[in-house]
């Protein structure tokens, strides 16, 4: 049994990941039904009523859980999708080959035309909610509601991305691909639904997902009588309009499962998955333990215990004394020589699907804002383009990955990293040649005395408790001020919780891939895209993201991402710095972690297989 949930793009290093259930992306971090009274925190899960395991893992995580779903623009950090990973299943799951893998204890879909495109998807009779709730009707048209922006719209001026839009779901990916195919149909035992598509998908096949959120458990709090009464809701309500009804559903799917600790409430922590959580100290510990209404081969441990460690250095004390069994800190030079020091530890590397970057902020009425300048777009664009100007990236590598990983370069795409094809095509005609490697001080100050500005402020915004960003931010601070700009130090460990809230001009954090699908690139780039949190917009460049959603050969789809990544350097939108390397670490005790998964789940890919050999 391999990971069961994942919702598809990409997810920001350091907090942030790309939704993986219709394929998105996650800031990383740096850093569900209802147990009740059925799931027992010490007992063995059982599977034909013998018992598969046993024993304790636990695992060290960067960043701390915030809650029990990870799929709004809030809660899309990377700990909050691998906990959602071991506690939801789906209709299919990637292994570390970034293979599509149908889950078929869950169910099955089906392609069933491909002109027009037909994909049915069912569920499984008996799976079930870890109350025991059949997943159907409900569940499957609620996730669609949230995967495809349906009930989303202009507004009554008719005009998109104006003041009175209409939107519902706070859904962090890209909603592109399945808004390509309409209201679905349900059959009549509920268990299954159809979608039919207007036009070729490129990610028909990992667009759809079960939601993390129980249907029935959504419809009871926004005081609706039932499931059938949601399924009737969806099925009427008119797109781009307000609708009390689904306004009271999608703001407690936007807030209602966020917890920093365990709820009173058990319904609001309902699995679907092999384990299920019993335990949640807040910025601390999660505590797993088997779900017993588990559909699948049952897990062979009794408990899991992820705990929260923010510094790397901590986490290989912690795995040094015994305290922890299984560690993913942020990789570096020196974490990696403490790694090698110890004995009776295995160590698993690999380069991630995640990149290092900063960002500028368009909107905010800051220096990179065109608003400050009465609107001048073109005197903004030289400020942007004199502060990237100035930036270190060689020195930033220098000082993070080259002792870790000799021979690593500096990151010239936004769209691809440097281990994947179309890469090196991409770097060769994207302009990323505008900004050298060591930076330009004296073309920074040139450009800030074209455009007339003296001494702007930029306030940066990064995680104090990462030592990478720390040295990234000493570097790009200083480089900056000796451009000519006034840096403020925005430095937060919660700096994750204020991305998109305006309070700063630029931030450095990554984003992590789900490894599938090309839906995350409009999720963080396009003008409406669920993970734009510095409010770019270029029509040419949507238009293109709209085509890449509708093209199905994978070599025209590198060739439409080759033509987009251009835009974002003549457009001053930031800079790349470097791909992330990987780094993960396991006591000799413990089983199931020997192969390396690039993208946002990490160890979590094959929860269900972990073990440890010495079991009572």
């Amino acid at each position: 049994m391999k990971i069961r949930r994942i919702t598809g793009g990409a997810a920001a290093v350091a907090a942030l990941a790309l939704v993986l259930t219709a394929c998105a992306n996650t800031p990383q971090g740096e850093s569900t039904p209802t147990g009740g009274s059925e799931t027992t925190g010490g007992e063995t899960a059982t599977d034909g009523g013998e018992a598969t395991g046993g024993g304790t893992i636990t695992v060290a995580e960067t960043n701390a859980f915030t809650a029990f779903n990870s799929d709004t623009s809030d809660t899309n950090l990377d700990i909050n999708g691998k906990i959602a990973s071991a506690t939801h299943g789906g209709f299919w799951y990637l292994n570390p080959d970034m293979e599509i893998i149908h889950d078929e204890d869950f169910g099955s879909y089906e392609l069933v035309t491909e002109d027009p495109l037909v994909v049915k998807y069912t569920v499984n009779d008996g799976v079930t909610w870890s109350d025991g709730e059949q997943i159907g009707a409900a569940d499957l048209l609620l996730s669609w509601a949230i995967y495809s922006g349906h009930f989303n719209g202009p507004g009554p001026d008719g005009e998109p991305q104006t003041d009175d839009d209409v939107a519902y779901f706070d859904y962090a990916g890209d909603t592109g691909t399945l808004a390509l195919a309409g209201v679905p149909e349900l059959s009549e035992d509920g268990l299954s639904i159809t979608f039919t598509y207007t036009q070729p998908a490129a990610d028909w096949e990992s667009a759809f997902n079960i939601a993390q959120t129980p249907a029935h458990v959504v419809a009871k709090n926004a005081g609706l009588a039932d499931s059938a009464a949601l399924v009737t809701l969806l099925q009427s309500a008119t797109p781009g309009e307000e609708n009390a009804e689904l306004r009271a559903v999608a703001d407690f799917w936007n807030t209602g499962f966020n917890s920093t600790t365990l709820p009173s409430d058990p319904e609001l922590y309902l699995s679907s998955g092999p384990f299920i959580v019993s335990d949640v100290v807040e910025n601390q510990t999660v505590t797993l333990v088997p779900n017993e209404k588990f559909y699948g081969t049952a897990p062979k441990l009794d408990t899991i215990i992820m705990r929260t460690i923010g510094e790397a250095t901590a986490a290989v004390q912690a795995l040094q004394n015994g305290e922890v069994d299984v560690i993913s800190p942020q990789s570096s030079a020196d974490t990696l020589q403490a790694l090698e020091a110890l004995s009776g530890v295995e160590i698993v590397t690999g380069d991630q699907l995640a990149y290092d970057h900063l960002d500028l902020t368009f909107n905010n009425g800051g220096p990179f804002d065109p608003a400050t300048y009465g609107g001048d777009a073109a005197k903004a664009k030289l400020v942007r383009e004199a502060f990237l100007l100035s930036m270190p990236r060689q020195a930033i590598l220098d000082a993070i990955v080259t002792p870790q990983k000799p021979g690593a370069e500096v990151l010239n795409s936004q769209l691809f990293v440097s281990s994947q094809e179309g890469y090196a095509d991409a770097v060769a005609s994207n302009g990323s040649d505008a900004y050298p490697l060591e930076g330009d001080i004296d073309a920074a100050k040139a450009k800030l005395a074209e455009a007339g500005v003296s001494n702007p402020t930029v306030r940066i915004l990064y995680n104090t408790d990462n030592p990478n960003r720390v040295n990234s931010y000493t570097l790009i601070a200083s480089a900056a001020t000796e451009a000519g700009f006034t840096v403020v130090d925005e430095g937060d460990p919660k700096w994750s919780a204020r991305l998109g809230d305006g309070s700063y001009d630029a931030t450095i954090f990554g984003w992590i891939s789900s490894g599938v699908g090309v839906s995350g690139v409009p999720q963080i780039f396009s003008s409406t895209g669920g993970s734009n949190m510095n409010g770019y917009s270029n029509a040419e460049a949507d238009a293109l993201m709209q085509q890449l959603l509708v093209t199905v050969d994978k070599d025209e789809q590198i060739k439409i991402q080759q033509q987009i990544d251009p835009f974002f350097f003549a457009d001053g939108y930031g800079l790349p710095l470097f791909q992330s390397p990987g780094l993960e670490a396991h006591t000799e005790r413990v089983e199931g972690f020997d192969v390396y998964m690039a993208n946002q789940t990490g160890v979590w890919w094959n929860v269900g297989e972990w073990s440890v050999t010495d079991a009572a």
